[in-house]
């Protein structure tokens, strides 16, 4: 059962990919589409059967010296819960794919790369080991860029896709180097050879860069920055944005359910060792809070609705990070959980309303599409009430739950989480209800907009984000934006995004059209999740049956009592987040309902602000000029100096250009001629006498 889970979505990938062109785009979709279906049948079996930890041996992969890498997996309960996240997530969107990428020529090959993903992501959740979840870890990383980079025609889908790889390289590097700590600490990769052990290592140290380290703490450190970079966490955030380039269900399935939280996986997996090291959990913690906060101001701000829900992706694996970091590991793998159904169904039902707007991504250029949309209004609505937290629905639980264990956790740094994740949760609420406020509701833009093309007199009043006014951005001398324009990272004005995904759509008036059954039976269905995840499955996660539910899949020190501590919350910490919630729909509906033209005149009113947010921190820029810029001198330096002038200087154009100069001119005496050769061989007998004249006749020569 289990093989069949991990490979039938390799299958789907191998009979797409090879034999895609052979059997034709539809049978590509329905045979990836049936392969993922049938794997997550299987594991809503498994995952519903429970069942104590089993470990299921593949095959031995590779041994050297003392070291042997079985292809094995690790079942237990934090396994099956992934399986079931996983493959229930990519089986929608591989349904869903298929109306949405209806008109794309090279359907085969993205349902390849779509299998291919969760194959990759399979392999990582059921790792039984350090170097098997490695090379899952980079499946997934080579399939995201694939993916990302589909639309390989557009310079901004190649641009991103190479930023994403390149800053997972970043985090992987620190992933690989805890695993060879790991390696020399324990002598083993292997889970069971590793967790039983702990405790033997709670003391050591190891000597790195001149200092000697608490072992555990630094192998979780270097552990975690590979999960900063997969999951996108502060100062690795950068790629996740920009990932919004590929197909809006690539987006879904990155964002929800696979690559970005494989971070978080391996943490909560590897909680034995993290739980013995303190220091690294505090960094886990704090980092978490920021990321929270940051990304959720990032998100007020921005235009394309994409963007916007990925920047709410950012900041909720923020809230997952802070609840392993003060160690409530079943709070964070809850809210990963609840997360990859309402996260799904708002990205999805963006991928709706662009499907609706004929490829159009900008919210400036919609609004009023409730009449004509009505039931992804009416999904849309359900993911944005999961995300804020409303009352009952699945995301209630789950944040509700890492914002209380924040709050009653002891260890150093978790009031900055507590805090960071309470004012993140008014600014999730204010930002998810300006999405809907504007797409859904207000006046309908995309009418002028479509009659009229991109035409700057279209004052948009219903957004910070879309008062691009001289005022706010000639401030530091900067050109002021045309509304109805899309910008790229930095604000420069580039291709409307309208035309970006697929340039044979006009502009010509259109009327918004409700998408196929196709892809609205997946929003259907990730929605009952949205609503009633969490209210099925609290009691198992993070209520009175944790214990039995969870098992031994994560570890509970003898000093971690936070899952029961959370019941004890004062009250004010339990109404902080529904406050807060409440508090971000009645600003987001008295900005953008009642008195619309509030944020242009915020926008104007508190400019740099206003830029400092809509250009993310300025991160991209201070990267381009920290990292970008010198490595590209460095290149160019090599390019032109060494390689150029250095080693092509000295060699093919130096001497090696000599020698050929000096054939051609000995060449030139093969004429054919004997009196040419004999007054050659004359010369060389005179040059053969000279020599010896001058130089003496060798030693031992007579």
């Amino acid at each position: 059962m289990y093989h069949a889970i991990v490979f039938f979505p390799l299958i789907g990938a191998l009979v797409a990919g090879l034999f895609g062109r052979l059997i034709g785009a539809r049978a590509s979709e329905y045979v990836t589409t049936a392969c993922l279906a049938f794997a997550a049948l299987l594991s809503w079996g498994v995952f519903i059967e429970g069942g104590e930890a089993v470990r299921v041996q593949v095959a031995t992969w590779f041994t050297a010296g003392d070291l042997t890498v079985d292809w094995a997996f690790r079942i237990d309960t934090l396994t099956r819960v992934m399986l079931v996240v996983v493959t229930s997530v990519s089986t929608l969107v591989h349904l869903y794919s298929i109306g949405y990428m209806h008109e794309d020529p090279h359907r085969p090959r993205f349902f390849a790369y779509l299998s291919l993903f969760t194959f990759a992501m399979l392999m990582l959740v059921t790792a039984d080991n350090l170097v098997q979840m490695f090379f899952g870890w980079e499946g997934v990383g080579l399939a995201s860029y694939l993916l990302i980079g589909f639309w390989y025609e557009k310079p901004s889908a190649n641009a991103a896709a190479m930023k994403a790889f390149i800053v997972n390289r970043v985090g992987d590097f620190g992933f690989s180097l805890g695993i060879f700590l790991v390696f020399v600490l324990f002598g083993a990769v292997g889970f069971d050879g590793i967790f039983p052990r702990v405790n033997e290592f709670k003391d050591a140290t190891f000597h790195f860069l001149g200092y000697d380290w608490h072992a555990l703490t630094l192998a979780c450190l270097l552990l975690f920055m590979g999960a900063m970079g997969k999951s996108a966490q502060f100062l690795l955030h950068t790629w996740l944005p920009d990932a919004m380039e590929g197909p809006t269900p690539v987006s879904a399935l990155i964002h929800a359910a696979t690559m970005v939280t494989a971070g978080v996986f391996m943490v909560a997996r590897l909680s034995p060792l993290f739980e013995l090291a303190p220091n690294a959990l505090i960094v886990v913690t704090v980092i978490g809070g920021i990321t929270a906060f940051f990304a959720a101001t990032v998100g007020l701000v921005q235009n394309d609705i994409k963007r916007v829900i990925a920047y709410s992706t950012c900041s909720q694996l923020g809230y997952m990070f802070v609840a392993l970091g003060v160690g409530a590991y079943a709070a964070g793998v809850f809210h990963l959980f609840t997360h990859a159904f309402f996260k799904a169904l708002l990205f999805l039902g963006a991928g709706s309303v662009i499907h609706a707007m004929h490829h159009e991504q900008d919210m400036r250029n919609m609004g009023a599409l409730r009449p004509y949309i009505p039931f992804t209004t009416a999904m849309m609505a359900i993911g944005t009430l999961a995300l804020i937290g409303f009352p009952f629905t699945a995301g209630y639980y789950s944040k509700d739950a890492i914002i209380e264990a924040a709050y009653m956790s002891t260890r150093p740094g978790h009031t900055l989480a507590f805090f960071a994740t309470v004012i993140a949760a008014f600014f999730t609420s204010f930002y998810s209800w300006r999405l809907f406020f504007m797409t859904f509701e207000g006046p309908a833009r995309w009418v002028h907009h479509g009659a009229h093309g991109h035409d700057d007199h279209h004052a948009d009043h219903h957004a910070p984000a879309v008062a691009h006014s001289a005022t706010a951005h000639e401030a530091d001398g900067a050109p002021g934006h045309h509304e109805g324009v899309a910008h790229d990272d930095r604000g420069h004005d580039v291709e409307p995004a309208s035309h970006a995904a697929h340039e044979h759509h006009d502009h010509a008036p259109h009327t918004p059209h409700e998408s196929p059954l196709v892809m609205t039976i997946p929003l259907a269905v990730l929605a009952f999740g949205a609503l009633f995840a969490g209210l099925i499955f609290k009691n198992r996660f993070i209520g009175e049956g944790m214990d039995a539910f969870w098992g031994h899949a994560l570890a509970h020190g003898p000093d971690n009592h936070i899952m029961h501590d959370i019941h004890n919350v004062p009250r004010w910490v339990a109404l902080s987040p529904f406050v807060m919630m409440l508090a971000g729909f009645v600003v987001a509906f008295w900005m953008y309902i009642r008195r619309p033209e509030l944020p242009h005149r915020l926008a104007e009113q508190q400019p740099s602000l206003y830029r400092f947010l809509l250009n993310k921190w300025y991160f991209d820029e201070i990267y381009d000029r920290i990292f970008v810029r010198p490595a590209k001198g460095f290149g160019i330096f090599l390019w032109k100096q060494v390689d150029g002038r250095a080693i092509d200087g000295a060699g093919p154009d130096g001497i090696a250009a000599r020698v050929i100069d000096v054939t051609r001119g000995v060449v030139r005496f093969q004429t054919g001629y004997v009196y040419h050769y004999a007054f050659v061989m004359l010369i060389g007998v005179a040059g053969l006498i000279s020599w010896y004249m001058m130089t003496g006749l060798p030693k031992g020569a007579h």
